[in-house]
């Protein structure tokens, strides 16, 4: 039962696919169907302003190249392949703890909600700082993989149109479907076309443009699976709260634990065969990510039970 991964356990419904998404190369007017879709969905202004691409994660390199190699700030800790892709790029890369100290960077990337613990950075603030990035020919790249389930007033989709700024946004994560590998990177025009010839014709698969329009343009799926991600993770909540553990922070697809115990619940969920996303730098920090059935939030609850009645024992 694997619960480490942040993914959304109630995936969009899958579809026959018609056979040509297989048997012929990818279309263009699919792939530009694709780009008015998302940029729809997430609020770029246009379709001129998204490159699609097999996954944020191939976008990173290519995005950390697009400024010249110098000083890289990524404020943590969050997700690591931000930093291993910048020093791939030449930049010389650190890991910062205090949002101000970006605005000394030429690369400047931070996660928005983060990744594991949910921190939210003000639009505001956001937007201060990529003009005084774009002032002296800096970039800000914001990974919105979580701004699905995220306060969407936060997200600077929006804002690309005036330069120096890259957002990306995971498809995978929300819609639970992460093995169609989709992903985009929604900038100003002359940086989506950038982004666009460096992946070249038919990057994305034919599988994953049919899958990345219909889901994409299921407004109704979108918001009832936002409520319905709200009540599991309150469900989460509770059962994390009966068994003494406190929760620090997180999404509505997973939830953030920092406390001494950490790592003896890791161990005794992993007994039971449950397995919660741990950090070997940080023992006292768990992400748990949420049940997909019943039966697993009763093995959950149970796992849970008992290793909080072990802790009583040891008291």
């Amino acid at each position: 039962m694997d619960l480490s991964t942040g993914i959304n356990p109630h995936s969009y419904p899958l579809f026959d696919l018609p056979a040509t998404a297989l048997s012929r190369l990818p279309e263009a007017g699919q792939l530009r169907d694709l780009a008015e879709i998302a940029a729809s969905a997430y609020g770029a202004p246009s379709a001129a302003h998204v490159a699609a691409a097999p996954g944020t994660q191939i976008l990173l390199p290519r995005v950390a190249s697009l400024v010249r190699p110098g000083k890289a700030l990524v404020l943590g800790p969050t997700y690591a392949e931000h930093a291993r892709v910048a020093a791939i790029a030449g930049h010389a890369v650190a890991e910062v703890s205090d949002f101000d100290a970006l605005g000394e960077a030429d690369l400047a990337v931070l996660v928005n909600p983060n990744n594991p613990d949910g921190r939210v950075i003000e639009k505001a603030r956001l937007l201060d700082l990529a003009a005084r990035l774009r002032a002296r020919g800096g970039l800000l790249v914001v990974d919105e993989a979580f701004m699905d389930v995220g306060p969407i007033e936060q997200s600077l989709a929006g804002d690309v149109g005036v330069g120096g700024i890259v957002v990306l946004r995971s498809f995978g994560k929300f819609f639970g479907l992460a093995g169609v590998r989709l992903g985009f990177a929604l900038a100003d025009q002359l940086t989506a076309e950038r982004l666009d010839a460096q992946l070249g014709p038919w990057a994305v698969a034919g599988p994953a443009l049919e899958y990345g329009i219909r889901a994409l343009s299921d407004a109704g799926w979108q918001e009832d699976m936002r409520v319905r991600l709200a009540s599991d993770v309150k469900r989460l909540d509770a059962l994390l709260g009966k068994s003494g553990v406190p929760i620090s922070g997180g999404t509505s697809l997973f939830r953030y634990v920092s406390f001494n115990d950490a790592p003896s619940l890791f161990s005794a969920l992993g007994e039971r065969g449950v397995l919660v996303r741990h950090f070997a730098e940080r023992l006292q920090v768990l992400r748990i990510g949420l049940p997909g059935s019943e039966a697993e939030w009763q093995r959950l609850e149970g796992a849970l039970a008992t290793w909080a009645q072990n802790q009583r024992e040891r008291a």
